[in-house]
């Protein structure tokens, strides 16, 4: 059975791209800028799905992202939420979304002054929890 990427999985890539971003305590422009382009890029490509106003799915990913920008939630409140949905939601995560999802945060964590301790240690982590799969 195949299952179909949807709203909610978009808008747990934004926490964790949030997260990444996060990380250092600041959310930038230019990260958010580095994230609306790759989404433009990459992500709209994904697949077709929509949602209730017949927008790509994957523009959630900058909504949620600046939607959890204006709350300044903790980033690793976050990004152990996007683990814990990757964890119960495994079969979307494939080797190319986790090298898409890799590629993304590592855009985001280089766009200010390339990537700080706390963004590195954060990507090495994904890294690792991207790899686990738990059934």
């Amino acid at each position: 059975m195949h299952k179909r990427l949807n709203i909610n999985f978009y808008q747990n890539i934004a926490k964790l791209f949030y997260a990444i971003a996060a990380s250092d305590k600041v959310v930038r422009d230019e990260e958010f800028c580095a994230l609306k382009e790759i989404v433009k890029r990459e992500w709209l490509s994904v697949d077709d799905t929509e949602d209730k106003y017949n927008t790509d799915s994957a523009y959630q990913i900058e909504i949620v992202f600046d939607w959890l920008t204006t709350k300044e939630l903790d980033a690793k409140t976050c990004y152990d939420e996007f683990i814990a949905y990757k964890n119960e939601h495994y079969y979307f995560f494939t080797e190319e979304m986790n090298s898409l999802i890799l590629k993304t945060a590592g855009t985001i964590a280089s766009a200010f002054a390339k990537q700080n301790k706390s963004e590195l240690i954060m990507l090495a982590n994904l890294n690792m929890d991207l790899k686990q799969r738990q059934l």
